[in-house]
């Protein structure tokens, strides 16, 4: 119903699609919630690079949106490996005609500890994915931003409850997603003022992905070194939680990909032209 109403809105202000002629990087996008956005943006009108460390499913969703009349390439590759983004940038780049107007750093996943037993290795992981590979996207793609043709610039990057309001077993994701909030607001502060580039965060409460599904299920994600991480909750966590699972969240249920999706999609539509440097809780009314 909420991407009904989107599209709606839409087809009256832009008949051509909300983000029509624009070049979007969205990484991660190769399945969940950034999957669904590289979707939305395409239908949308925009151009769409679809980012991932697994080849098969960032080709299938390219696939999919070419099979289905929108634009998209697929450039597979993990965020971590400094070159491969200069690549990352250098392709869409190409793709876009010499131009891209949005980036959406999504890529990531959690790799849970408490404090005391935390590893380096979980820490420095989770800090380089989520902080460090944004910083250095974004730092690729200036010449693309840092211009002045009239045309929209935007930067989303995604962050999570973890980071406004903390979680315990998160130290490092925490201040990861804190830090991106921060990111955002400097880059809408030093290329805001010349050259019109909004930069905001978009946080997620409880979204139905595979880092919230049950760790029975098998979701892994391989580090480069090889190290598989399990992705999700322990269905003993959940199962305890019973029917009072979701009764901080005013809502009373998770939200979905798509909803999540939808989200950034506003944020990077005209609909938000005079947001910058904000960010948007997307939470069903959760604040804790």
């Amino acid at each position: 119903m909420a991407e009904k109403r989107v599209a709606l809105i839409a087809g009256h202000l832009v008949p051509k699609g909300m983000l029509a002629g624009q070049v979007a990087i969205i990484t991660g996008s190769g399945q969940g919630i950034g999957a669904e956005a590289a979707r939305l943006f395409a239908h949308e009108g925009a151009k769409v690079v679809v980012q991932d460390i697994d080849d098969a499913k960032a080709n299938a969703v390219a696939k999919a949106i070419n099979d289905a009349g929108g634009q998209a390439i697929a450039v597979p590759g993990d965020m971590l490996n400094a070159r491969y983004i200069d690549e990352l940038v250098k392709k869409a780049a190409e793709f876009g005609g010499g131009k891209i107007h949005i980036i959406v750093n999504n890529a990531g996943f959690t790799w849970d500890g408490v404090i005391h037993k935390m590893t380096d290795k979980q820490w420095d992981t989770i800090i380089a994915l989520h902080n460090t590979a944004p910083f250095r996207l974004v730092r690729a793609a200036a010449p693309y931003f840092r211009v002045k043709d009239g045309e929209p610039r935007n930067i989303i990057n995604i962050s999570s409850t973890s980071g406004v309001n903390g979680n315990a077993g998160q130290a490092n994701y925490g201040l990861a997603k804190a830090g991106v909030t921060g990111l955002s607001k400097v880059i809408a502060k030093e290329w805001g003022p010349s050259f019109g580039v909004r930069a905001n965060t978009v946080a997620f409460g409880h979204i139905l992905t595979r880092l919230t599904g049950a760790k029975e299920e098998g979701a892994f994600v391989t580090t480069p070194d090889g190290s598989k991480v399990a992705l999700g909750i322990p269905k003993a966590q959940k199962e305890a939680a019973g029917s009072n699972a979701h009764a901080d969240i005013p809502l009373r249920r998770p939200g979905t990909a798509t909803e999540a999706a939808s989200a950034i999609l506003a944020v990077a539509s005209p609909l938000f032209s005079y947001v910058n440097g904000q960010t948007i809780m997307v939470t069903g009314g959760r604040n804790m």
